[in-house]
């Protein structure tokens, strides 16, 4: 088990991206991306004081393109828990590049990644597939995909770990 802290990632989060004006901050009830304004920082926020919450929510971001980090919540869909199987199927397909990069990050504070169908109330569990497609791009990640920004948050895990 990491012995990381929801503050110690967001201490790491935001130093390692201030030249972003954007900032990590637990407490949430859900999870939310808000953009900069012209005169407030955006603010990616992950539920209560989860670890894994924080660190998927990074993986979001870190995905984003810039278009999409102007908007809330990226601009994405999202069906809430009780999703039908196509939606569900919908979901896997756009959950397996943060979902990986997630179990990236995880992996770079000692935290054990689990795979989340996100969808409780439907008895889901994640499909062969989606778990499938993590493993293959978490190898095509740590086999030098890993660029930008993801690479920048994945090192200074590495470096908030190493210190511990």
């Amino acid at each position: 088990m990491s012995g990381v802290t929801p503050a110690q990632l967001e201490q790491t989060f935001d130093h390692t991206f201030a030249d972003h004006r954007t900032i990590l901050r637990g407490g949430a009830a859900e999870p939310l991306y808000v953009p900069p304004g012209p005169a407030t920082p955006g603010r990616i926020l992950f539920r209560e004081d989860f670890v894994s919450s924080a660190l998927h929510e990074v993986a979001h971001w870190c995905v984003a393109g810039a278009r999409r980090r102007t908007l809330e919540d990226y601009g994405y869909w999202y069906s809430p828990d009780g999703r039908t199987a196509e939606q569900q199927t919908a979901f896997e397909r756009c959950e397996v590049a943060p979902q990986a990069l997630e179990w990236v990050f995880s992996d770079a504070i000692g935290l054990r990644f689990r795979p989340s169908a996100d969808n409780v109330e439907a008895g889901l569990g994640p499909s062969e597939w989606f778990v499938s497609a993590l493993e293959e791009r978490r190898e095509q990640l740590l086999a030098g995909a890993l660029r930008g920004r993801a690479l920048r948050f994945r090192d200074a895990l590495l470096a908030l770990s190493s210190r511990r």
